[in-house]
């Protein structure tokens, strides 16, 4: 998917870049896969923010995406690429041999009108699925499971591919596109190819009302702000941080460690992303 430069009839369209959405066959979505999305605004369940500079932005419906795929042995055709608005990456319409219809994430290469299925009989082409003990080593899949039954959590944005490297026992080892190495068991599901969009990185935003448009707001520093409001803030004219960073409670910001401490999956790490 190309990235295409827009005439610079402003000083905001001068830098901007747009997605070519020339892959797309269908505008409007499928009234049955479509769900109402309330704004949150960056809230938890006890309507506190927990996550500053939310809020706005367009309407959204949500699409309602099958990352289980688990109608097995049933042949089902693309009947069309769709724009998401919740997330980066495309997604395909799919009706089965039944009738049901269902969305999953677009691979490279899915075209309209081929059929994809999922299943133990399902071929190693692109947009089936299988469980990784089927795949041949080094095949390249995405919306990998990581837990029995639960549905595709690994590999699920642009362009994402995560390699199969390696088989052993009940496990099997991925190479996510982070470059960490990490161990899944081999019963679960994962999909053929890579996703597709794989120039969304690649798009300038160009304004600051397009990130309005998204639902951010903006983000004003510490240092202009009054003493009362940030440790950073005060002082006659431009002054310095004055100490250690740190965030408007008085936490450190840099380098301070916020993780709980280590999360049950973090057993099937071989290899972290990070050194």
């Amino acid at each position: 998917m190309p990235v295409r430069k827009v005439n610079p009839t402003s000083a905001g369209r001068r830098n901007m870049s747009l997605a070519d959405f020339s892959e797309i066959t269908k505008s409007i979505p499928e009234k049955s896969l479509v769900a109402t999305l309330k704004k949150h605004a960056g809230r938890n369940n006890q309507g506190r923010v927990t996550l500053r500079h939310r809020g706005g932005g367009h309407k959204r419906k949500y699409r309602i995406i099958d990352f289980k795929r688990d109608k097995f042995d049933i042949p089902a055709e693309v009947k069309a690429i769709e724009y998401d608005p919740n997330r980066n990456t495309r997604i395909c319409l799919l009706q089965y041999a039944d009738g049901e219809k269902r969305y999953i994430l677009a691979p490279v290469g899915l075209k309209v009108g081929q059929s994809v299925m999922s299943g133990p009989n399902a071929e190693i082409k692109v947009g089936n699925a299988l469980t990784l003990k089927q795949i041949p080593l080094g095949t390249m899949v995405h919306n990998v499971e990581m837990n029995l039954g639960k549905g595709g959590q690994l590999g699920r944005s642009a362009g994402t591919q995560i390699q199969l490297l390696a088989k052993e026992g009940k496990f099997a080892t991925l190479r996510l596109p982070s470059g960490e190495m990490r161990m899944v068991l081999v019963e679960c599901m994962a999909t053929i190819g890579q996703l597709g969009n794989t120039d969304a990185k690649n798009v300038r935003i160009g304004k600051a009302g397009r990130t309005r448009w998204m639902g951010i707001k903006p983000t004003v520093r510490g240092v202009t702000m009054n003493a009362v409001d940030h440790p950073h803030g005060g002082g006659e004219g431009r002054s310095p941080v004055g100490g250690k960073p740190q965030t408007p409670w008085g936490k450190p910001a840099m380098g301070y460690k916020t993780r709980r401490g280590r999360r049950p999956s973090d057993k099937f790490i071989v290899k972290r992303r990070t050194k």
